[in-house]
């Protein structure tokens, strides 16, 4: 795949349902991986999505030739950005499109972040992995369930302009 042809631009309410065809897509593995078919992104609904992508957050979406291939989204906490929902089809996981992602996040939020934060589960090797090769630590480990532990990462930025 040539990276050039991957477009990452903001989405919006419109594209909820390929969003959600996406993040289905992308988050089987990781349901299969804690055995919890019932995880957050698997039973987000698209009304829950459509406000998501109408309200404040920042999501962007990357684009190949006219199809949604991946997407990252994120909010705001004072001067944190809460990064989630880093998602890639399936068929093109592994060829830089979620770093892309990410690397246009923390540009868009950079000077009206401090830092960007982000938790992944413990079982995740990949994403760790690309997390760690992007720049974030691992601040804490917190268990939420016998089969799963979040392992919370954070990156500086550019420190935000203080008000």
């Amino acid at each position: 795949m040539d990276e050039l042809t991957v477009v990452i631009e903001r989405a919006g309410p419109g594209d909820a349902g390929e969003l959600m065809t996406v993040q289905r897509a992308a988050y089987v593995a990781e349901a299969q991986l804690y055995g919890d078919p019932f995880i957050p992104p698997l039973v987000e609904s698209g009304e829950q999505l459509r406000k998501v992508l109408a309200g404040d957050a920042v999501v962007l979406k990357a684009m190949l030739g006219g199809r949604l291939v991946g997407a990252v989204r994120a909010q705001f906490s004072d001067h944190t950005c809460l990064v989630g929902r880093l998602v890639v089809v399936p068929d093109l996981q592994g060829r830089g499109i979620g770093r892309r992602l990410m690397a246009a996040l923390e540009q868009e939020v950079a000077g009206r972040a401090d830092a960007c934060v982000l938790f992944t589960g413990h079982l995740s090797e990949a994403n760790l992995r690309l997390y760690r090769r992007l720049g974030y630590s691992e601040t804490h480990r917190e268990r939420v369930a016998a089969h799963l532990t979040l392992v919370h990462m954070r990156k500086p930025l550019v420190p935000a302009a203080k008000a």
